[in-house]
């Protein structure tokens, strides 16, 4: 018999069907939804740092290029959306706005470390994006205080330590002199280099400080000339005033080899130097467009689209936007929502990863950074930075 109870009861339950499969099928609907995916892009394209904000624009471009030309993600296209900075956090944030105001962002492209710590309060109330970018400051390696950023590469602390771990290997009980610039990105990797330092048995003979900009450097090259190091690491700097201490330290007879990180080491920065840069060494997590050793079919596809030599800013936004795609790629195959959390799980399920020979061995992502790189080696006759090392990865 059913009776008025049992009514009540199947219709409770056939609400509770209904609403559990529209919600559902709703989740469905937004995970499979065919609208554009967005990256956004605080870029640099005038100002100081224009030289690689034209790179890395160029870099995503290129790689969305090709994504697109194979349909996307699940059917989806990838759209960019960038707008100049002039690398200056105001307009960096000014940028940030308009295109979240008038794009459903997923992705985004942030040009320095202040813009990136500018930003995070605005990313973790949104909750809806992935965000990399041209930083590769160490703060930025702390995942509790970043949960929604990582860098396409070692931090800047890493990238010390890879040299230090080079150095440690080709010359054990080495003396190692410091030059850094008097700004937060010059000292961003010194004290954890001091620490490095130690634990490789590696001595600090000096530490030189310098405006970020080219100066006078007598005094400072005659304190290295006293020190008299095996190896002068440079860091804070685009170029000058590396040309100055290399040219100065030459004409003294100093024996110490010079070493640079990233922002130092595109191979046109580096050859403007002048004929003294012969030698000059330095960590590059990327291989250079030119270097067909192994397999790299995406280096080749670069060099097809582009035949002309592209920066290293250009293989940094390139893969950054590659690694932003694939971390949404893995999202919306999991079933799961394109939000920022879900990203960014995706992203650290990250094992062995291929970047089609950008980098010369598999990556993997553990946390806000990839501590992979190699050390590379001034052929100013070739006009060629050389691989020095082979591929070092401090996760291992």
């Amino acid at each position: 018999m059913i009776t008025k109870r049992t009514l009540c009861a199947t219709a409770v339950a056939t609400l509770a069907a209904l609403t559990l499969s529209t919600s559902a099928l709703a989740q469905k609907a937004k995970v499979e939804s065919k609208e554009d995916i967005v990256l956004g892009g605080s870029i640099p394209m005038t100002g100081v740092f224009a030289f690689a904000g034209i790179g890395v624009d160029q870099g995503i471009k290129d790689y969305l290029t090709i994504l697109n030309e194979k349909g996307g993600i699940k059917g989806r296209k990838v759209r960019y959306v960038p707008e100049d900075t002039a690398y200056k956090v105001d307009q960096s944030m000014a940028a940030f706005k308009k295109i979240t105001s008038q794009n459903k962002v997923n992705l985004y492209y942030g040009d320095s470390t202040g813009f990136a710590r500018t930003v995070n309060p605005e990313l973790e109330r949104a909750q809806s994006m992935l965000m990399t970018g041209a930083s590769f400051a160490k703060e930025l390696s702390d995942e509790k205080k970043y949960p929604l950023q990582f860098m396409v590469g070692p931090n800047y602390s890493e990238m010390v330590g890879i040299l230090l771990q080079y150095i440690a290997k080709t010359k054990p009980g080495a003396k190692i002199a410091l030059v850094y610039s008097d700004t937060e990105f010059g000292r961003d990797p010194v004290e954890a280099a001091r620490t490095d330092a130690q634990r490789l048995g590696l001595s600090i003979a000096t530490e030189i400080v310098t405006p970020p900009a080219s100066v006078d450097v007598s005094a400072e090259v005659i304190k290295l000339r006293r020190a008299d190091p095996d190896y002068t690491i440079f860091h804070g700097y685009v170029s000058a005033p590396i040309p100055e201490f290399i040219n100065q330290a030459k004409a003294l007879n100093l024996k110490t080899a010079f070493m640079g990180t990233f922002w130092s080491m595109d191979n046109s920065t580096v050859m403007r130097m002048g004929p003294n840069v012969d030698g000059f060494l330095g960590v590059m997590p990327y291989r250079y467009y030119y270097d067909t050793e192994g397999k790299a079919p995406m280096l080749e596809r670069i060099r097809k689209m582009r035949p002309e030599y592209q920066s290293t800013a250009y293989t940094q936004g390139f893969l950054s936007a590659m690694l932003l795609t694939e971390a949404a790629r893995r999202t919306l195959e999991a079933g799961n929502e394109l939000n920022g959390k879900n990203m960014k799980v995706a992203l650290s399920s990250i094992r062995d990863f291929d970047t089609g020979g950008l980098i010369g061995v598999p990556l993997s992502i553990k946390g806000n950074s990839i501590p992979i790189g190699r050390i590379y080696r001034a052929d100013f006759k070739q006009q060629k930075m050389l691989p020095a090392s082979d591929w070092i990865n401090l996760q291992k």
